[in-house]
């Protein structure tokens, strides 16, 4: 992915993902990406749990310092705090 991700990105997002036809690990790739707010971190748990429910695992990198930190404190609250 490429870009800023807030929440006008982040609403179409968990709908860009084949889950059924994907390969067992995933590798969401951010390197070029910048996590603006809750409703990006929520969509990116939203596609995590969608792929897990097909037995599948992703793994997000390439996130910086600051997408890493605002990912890290707001996954698992579904978008409840900015």
């Amino acid at each position: 992915m490429r870009g800023e991700l807030f929440f006008a990105s982040s609403n179409d997002l968990v709908y860009q993902f084949d889950y059924v036809g994907d390969p067992a690990n995933i590798v969401i790739d951010l390197s070029d990406s910048h996590i603006w707010d809750a409703s990006t971190v929520a969509a990116l748990d939203a596609i995590t749990t969608k792929y897990a429910s097909k037995g599948k695992k992703v793994d997000i990198i390439g996130l910086n310092a600051a997408s890493r930190a605002r990912h890290g404190r707001l996954s698992g609250l579904g978008g409840e705090r900015t």
